[in-house]
């Protein structure tokens, strides 16, 4: 029986279901070109493990994708000659996730200004808050 996690289109990706333009991949790891680029040579970069979640993956998991991300990067900046580039990675649908699979964008950013284009609304951190020991704590019960 298939969970939720099991029919996104990266798990049917990685059954070899639907092909890919592979770029990386080792034990853990898959990355490849994304059909609906930003820009040229936008990757995706996807755990093996199908999780919806960042925080629901297994620290093997979360380690591989730790060390293949910039390895990746650096093909990626050798072979197309971007400036620079993006790290993209959403949680959740309010936080604007479409595929529920864990998954990093790798936007190269070039210097014509394609790539990814972000407005950054910023906020005052409030004093006092007791969401920093709260946080503290938090991590530590894990």
């Amino acid at each position: 029986m298939q969970t939720d996690d099991d029919d996104t289109i990266f798990s049917r990706i990685l059954r070899g279901e639907i092909p890919c333009h592979r770029v990386y991949e080792d034990e853990h790891v898959l990355a490849f070109l994304d059909v609906g680029p930003l820009s040229r040579g936008h990757l995706l970069v996807i755990p093996k493990e199908t999780k919806p979640f960042l925080h629901q993956l297994s620290d093997e998991s979360a380690a591989a994708l730790g060390r293949a991300l910039p390895k990746i990067a650096r093909g990626l900046m050798k072979a197309t000659g971007a400036t620079a580039y993006n790290v993209l990675q959403n949680n959740g649908r309010d936080a604007h996730q479409e595929v529920m699979h864990v998954h990093f964008h790798i936007i190269p950013k070039y210097e014509d200004g394609t790539g990814l284009d972000l407005t950054w609304k910023s906020t005052r951190l409030s004093e006092g808050d007791s969401l920093e020991e709260r946080i503290r704590e938090c991590i530590s019960d894990d």
